[in-house]
Formats: C-alpha cells, sequence, structure tokens
C-alpha cells in the first residue's frame, strides 16, 4: 500500500487549486479578471503567509464559490429538455469537476484546523 504523507496531499490539494484558478482565468478569455486576480492574490497570500487563520481564508471561499457552483450546474442541467450526451457530458465532467474542488478545499480546510488543534494541546 502507498504510504503518502499528509504534506505530500496538502502539497498537491494546493497544487489541483492553483491549477483550477489558473484554468478559471485561462477561460475567461480576459486578462483583467477582477475575480481571477483576486483568487490568485489570495491564493499567494495562502501559501506565503504563515499565520494560521489566514490559512483558512483560501479553502473555506474556495468550498463556498464551488458548493454554489454546484447548484449552477443543476440548474443548467435542468435547462435540457431531454436527456442528451451534451447534457450527460455536462453533468458527469461538472461533478467530476467541482467534487474534486470540493475535495481539496475540504481537505487543506481539515488539514489547517487539525494542526491549529495540535497547536492548541502541546
Amino acid at each position: 500500500m502507498m504510504n503518502i504523507r499528509p504534506r505530500k496531499l496538502l502539497m498537491l490539494a494546493n497544487l489541483y487549486i492553483f491549477l483550477s484558478i489558473v484554468y478559471y482565468w485561462i477561460e475567461t478569455s480576459s486578462l483583467l479578471n477582477p475575480i481571477a486576480i483576486t483568487l490568485v492574490l489570495l491564493f499567494g497570500v495562502h501559501i506565503f503567509i504563515a499565520k494560521k487563520q489566514t490559512k483558512l481564508i483560501l479553502p473555506i471561499i474556495f468550498l463556498v464559490v464551488n458548493l454554489y457552483m454546484v447548484l449552477a450546474l443543476f440548474s443548467e442541467f435542468s435547462e435540457f429538455s431531454t436527456l442528451s450526451n451534451e447534457a450527460l457530458t455536462l453533468l458527469f465532467v461538472g461533478i467530476l469537476y467541482l467534487g474534486l474542488n470540493i475535495a481539496s478545499a475540504i481537505f487543506i480546510l481539515q488539514y489547517h484546523i487539525s494542526s491549529n488543534i495540535q497547536v492548541v494541546r502541546s
């Protein structure tokens, strides 16, 4: 069985979130996208600022945004009158993408909350 340390999983989750932000920025086709710029700045604060409280900001925002996007996905899916290949592709890719986003945000949030609890106990 493969033994992956939580620290390496944290790095993978952070990398995934960063790539997801960059993907969003590229897909908007706008270099001056204020939402993408804000997300990149928040990601930089999340990575480079060592305060425990700031480590919780990005995963919470990312989690809330992606939960909202799940609602948008189901709203868009409900507009299809028939169950076509396009509808199924939208649903499959959307659930996979948003599911990975939500899982990454929850993992990062859980990691930083548990590390904060360990600091308080010691």
